[in-house]
């Protein structure tokens, strides 16, 4: 399986700047993602926290 670029404390880092009210295309170049990515980041952690995250792992 391959390896994530991004942990999940990035991941949840560069939703919360969307929530403060980055657009999402500036988001994806500036951390060179895709769009794909970045919405199924969304689905995936929205609302949760960096210890919900940690959870999750587990």
């Amino acid at each position: 399986m391959k390896r994530s670029r991004y942990s999940e404390e990035q991941i949840i880092d560069i939703l919360n700047e969307h929530d403060a009210g980055a657009k999402c295309a500036d988001l994806c170049r500036k951390h060179d993602m895709s769009d794909g990515t970045f919405y199924a980041w969304k689905s995936k952690y929205s609302g949760m926290t960096v210890p919900d995250a940690k959870r999750l792992r587990r």
